[in-house]
Formats: C-alpha cells, sequence, structure tokens
C-alpha cells in the first residue's frame, strides 16, 4: 500500500474513524463517569478514551484486518509494516474538564514513516487530513503553514508540558522566549497544536516527551502544509525527545535558542 490510490482510500478509513471517535467525545461531553490516573495524578483517563480506541480499532480492522495497531490504551496489536498510531482522545485532561481543546488522532506508517493523517476536533467541526505527497486540508480545504519569518516579528508559539516532573526542564525554555517577548501558548492537545501550525494559526510548536499517537498524525499534515518537523537537534523526524514544528521559515531561529545554554 503505498500508490495514491490505495493510501487515498486508507486516508478515507483515518477520516472515518477519526470522525467516528469524535462522535464518542461528543456524546459523553460533560457526563463523564469514570475518571483514573496513569502516571501521575495529573495524567488523566476516562471511559470515553477506552470507548474511541474500541470504535477506531474496529474501523480500522474492517478494512485493513492484517494491519498492526498502536494505541495509547491498548498498546500495540499486531505486527505488520503497515501500523495504524492512534490516539483516541488527545487532550483528556482538557476534556474530563470541559475545556474545549481536545480531538482524536489516526495515522497510518508504513515501515515507520507516516504516510496518512486524520485529525478531528469535534468541539469546532474541524477535520485536518493528509496523504503523504497530496498535501494537506482542513475540511476539505487546502493547507498552508503562515509566513511569519522570525520569533520577534512575533510569532505565536505553542509548548507543553509532561505529566511528570520532567516538565521543569521545559521552564527554561519558555523563559527565552519570554524574554524576546515571543507569545507563548499552552493548549494542551499535541495534535491540535501541529495542526494549529499547519493551518497558520500558530507559527511554531515545541514539547518533549511526546508519544507516537500524539504526533503521528499532525506531523504529517504540518509537512504536507509546508511546514517542518525536526527533533531537538534538527533531525527530520516526529518520534524524538523534544518535537519542533514550524512553519519552516523560523526552524533554524527556534532552534538555535531551544539548543541554548
Amino acid at each position: 500500500m503505498t500508490d495514491a490510490l490505495e493510501l487515498t482510500y486508507a486516508r478515507e478509513v483515518a477520516v472515518q474513524a477519526a470522525r467516528a471517535a469524535g462522535a464518542v467525545h461528543a456524546a459523553h461531553l460533560g457526563r463523564v463517569q469514570t475518571v483514573r490516573t496513569k502516571s501521575t495524578y495529573a495524567d488523566l483517563v476516562t471511559e470515553v478514551d477506552g470507548e474511541a480506541e474500541r470504535v477506531i480499532r474496529e474501523i480500522i480492522a474492517a478494512s485493513f484486518p492484517d494491519h498492526a495497531v498502536l494505541g495509547e490504551e491498548e498498546g500495540q496489536q499486531g505486527e505488520s509494516e503497515f501500523r495504524w498510531v492512534v490516539d483516541p482522545l488527545d487532550g483528556t485532561v482538557n476534556y474530563a474538564h470541559g475545556y474545549p481543546v481536545f480531538c482524536s488522532s489516526v495515522a497510518l506508517e508504513v515501515r515507520g514513516v507516516p504516510m496518512v493523517g486524520a485529525v478531528y476536533d469535534v468541539a469546532r467541526d474541524e477535520l485536518f487530513s493528509a496523504v503523504q505527497g497530496q498535501g494537506a486540508f482542513l475540511n476539505g480545504s487546502p493547507l498552508r503553514v503562515s509566513q511569519t519569518p522570525s520569533l520577534t516579528t512575533p510569532a505565536l508559539v505553542a509548548t507543553g508540558f509532561p505529566y511528570d516532573s520532567s516538565g521543569e526542564r521545559n521552564l527554561a525554555h519558555v523563559a527565552k522566549l519570554l524574554r524576546l517577548g515571543v507569545p507563548v501558548r499552552r493548549p494542551g492537545a499535541a495534535a491540535l497544536d501541529l495542526c494549529n501550525v499547519a493551518c497558520g494559526r500558530m507559527d511554531a510548536y515545541w514539547e518533549l516527551g511526546l508519544k507516537p499517537w500524539d504526533s503521528a498524525a499532525g506531523s504529517l499534515i504540518l509537512l504536507e502544509a509546508g511546514g517542518r518537523v525536526t527533533d531537538g537537534k534538527g533531525v527530520d523526524t516526529p518520534y524524538g525527545e523534544m518535537i519542533v514544528a514550524t512553519n519552516g521559515l523560523l526552524h533554524g531561529e527556534l532552534l538555535a535558542l531551544l539548543q541554548a545554554d
């Protein structure tokens, strides 16, 4: 499955799965009954996470029963060069509090490279999608990154923090940007942060400690919108210890700032 027709079909499946998860989000919003913690007291999971992942897996299995699926809640099932990477509810803490910044994220990797991605924000009814080499789209309209040339234009930049104490490492990076007068936001859903850079609402985003399901779909959407995604050392990957995602124009400037002592 690497030709355009097959990947277009995979995109349709990703979109269907992401929308189905969004329907689960909408049905339970404001009526969450079970909230428990995972790694820390702030790392929440609800019954909605599990139900949304279940419907995503069912939709994928109906079309691609031989593909592997890696999901945040159930881990990896199956082994294949084709692997779906799924976050059924990105922004669970936001969702549990009724804060409307959350989404579903569904990506297909082929031999470790994201080739198809869909991110659905049911609160805004916004569906972001991309296929490698075919561009990125928001509700069917093409996406392009911003043309903001530098951090001090000023750019609008997003970040996030891990749930454990390692999040303190990011405070020094935030301080560097604030000293330059750069506006920094912390929305709380990595996939949407990446999509917001893709559609030009944000100019850049960085974060430490993401998992593959956080970044697989959103990073492809950003790349297809003309942006750049690297790790903290500038290597072209969405899966490093740090992700740095920008409109491309100010990527080097942000990397240099994050790398400075």
